[in-house]
């Protein structure tokens, strides 16, 4: 008979959303394990997100999308502060023209009013050119929201899960859920794991989880987007987040700066039947580039490094569906702005599982919410020259396209939760994102996994699935 560990809470999911729930019910004083099918967080919807922080101004007003839109990107600044994660408030403008255009710019400004988003106007003309002057002639209106930011989403995920592990909450990657016994005072799940809630946090699969629960007839579908991303020399050619007016399918294609100064365009909108489709097709870049150049007509094709897709869950409702029943907590129809959202439903579950009785009576005691990262690139030359002087690794550039230095890799192979593969090591650190896109500094970074996790080199993989990067040795030798 296996043996039984028993938790508070068990959250399925290791996105965004999830991450951010492990640490606020770890700050409650709740037992967390966290189980994630992937082997790393942040490897579903979040690793493929455009980054933006919305203002709120676009969900129907009264809805949750509105509601915790608006909550959680209020709760952004001060969050992404405790956990050193990237972060502006660089303002959105979505853009129109015509009187038509200007119509639909005045609901938007009256519904944001309604929704409680401060900080929102219409501007036209010289006014609107003074704020984004490579901005289309055409588009003579728009609606600016000074409180939309850019983050990057799965550095918040990454550290709100390391936050919650450093505060006790246990992580287990590689562990998909394949069964969910409701017993009395409880659930137990994949018959190993007990816990008096549950956290659905699935994703793409939370329906089918909650289903192993008994709770069946949940339906939604993954709606692919796909992107276009240009190098950190593009980044200035905006300096907001720049959308036209939104449709029923999202706030349609924007040309946005990213928090590690790229620059974005996307993402297209295609409703998909269920499974994982994240492939990038010619329709979909020829859509994103045509959009992009109406809005922006400069938008420097040139320096394209990589085109990539994501899937976001779409609900039945257009809401976000969060329910809780018996402790049993689902989350589906995540889409965005979940990503905004995040902080807000990571609280709104503490309040519902601490007024269903779930929760410890008092929180965390000592909970410390603050998660330091070393990173060379953003101090002055007199602190980076007093660092690598205590430790030299951190003057050792193993990725030159995005500089990043031997001692930030070994640091993302150590710090919770550590990354297992080169994916794991690129959302840490960037280590191949940059402009060659890992082909100089991949062989650093593989003999570097394989030293930090004790295993041979052939045994080192890109991310998920059969992904290893050399299965043999050609020559016989090291």
């Amino acid at each position: 008979m296996e043996t039984v560990t028993r938790y508070d809470v068990i959250v399925i999911g290791g996105g965004v959303v999830g991450s951010l729930t492990a640490r606020e019910l770890t700050r409650l004083g709740a037992r967390v394990l966290v189980l994630e099918a992937k082997s790393d967080v942040a490897s579903g919807t979040t690793a493929a997100n455009s980054g933006i922080v919305h203002a709120g101004f676009d969900a129907e007003t009264g809805t949750n999308k509105a509601k915790l839109n608006v909550r959680g990107s209020a709760m952004m600044p001060a969050l992404t502060k405790e956990l050193s994660v990237r972060y502006q408030q660089i303002g959105a403008l979505v853009t129109a023209s015509g009187d038509e255009g200007l119509a639909g710019l005045e609901k938007l400004l009256e519904r944001g009013k309604k929704n409680g988003v401060s900080g929102l106007s219409i501007v036209r003309g010289e006014a609107l050119r003074a704020l984004e002057p490579n901005l289309s002639t055409e588009l003579d209106c728009a609606l600016f929201a000074t409180t939309s930011g850019i983050v990057c989403p799965y550095g918040l995920a990454i550290a709100a899960m390391g936050n919650a592990m450093d505060n006790g909450a246990t992580l287990l990657r590689n562990t998909p859920v394949t069964s969910i016994e409701a017993t009395d005072g409880g659930y137990l799940v994949n018959g190993t794991y007990f816990a008096k809630a549950v956290v659905d946090a699935a994703g793409l699969a939370a329906h089918k989880v909650a289903a192993l629960a008994g709770f069946t007839g949940l339906k939604q579908h993954p709606r692919r987007g796909e992107y276009l991303l240009l190098d950190r020399n593009c980044g200035g050619t905006v300096k907001h987040t720049v959308f036209t007016l939104p449709t029923k399918a999202g706030k349609g294609i924007l040309v946005s700066p990213t928090a590690d100064g790229n620059l974005l365009l996307g993402p297209t909108a295609e409703d998909l039947p269920e499974g994982v489709n994240c492939a990038v097709t010619a329709a979909g870049q020829d859509k994103i580039i045509a959009t992009a150049k109406k809005m922006v007509p400069s938008v420097p094709l040139g320096g394209r490094i990589t085109s990539f897709a994501g899937l976001r869950a779409v609900g039945e409702s257009g809401d976000f569906e969060i329910s809780q029943k018996n402790g049993f907590v689902i989350l589906t129809g995540i889409e965005s702005p979940g990503l905004s959202a995040a902080p807000a439903i990571a609280e709104l579950i503490g309040e519902m599982l601490g007024e269903a009785g779930l929760l410890p009576e008092k929180p965390m005691a000592n909970f410390d919410p603050v998660r330091t990262v070393v990173r060379p690139k953003e101090m002055t030359d007199v602190e980076r020259d007093a660092l690598i002087r205590r430790d030299p690794a951190y003057g050792r550039i193993v990725c030159r396209c995005e500089e990043v230095s031997e001692g930030e890799i070994r640091d993302a192979l150590r710090q919770n939760p550590p990354a297992l593969t080169i994916d794991g090591i690129k959302r840490r650190t960037r280590a191949t994102m940059g402009r060659c896109q890992g082909g100089f500094c991949t062989p650093s970074l593989v003999a570097l996994v394989s030293r930090e996790r004790k295993i041979d080199e052939t045994k080192v993989a890109k991310g998920d699935g059969n992904s290893i990067i050399a299965d043999r040795r050609t020559k016989g030798g090291n």
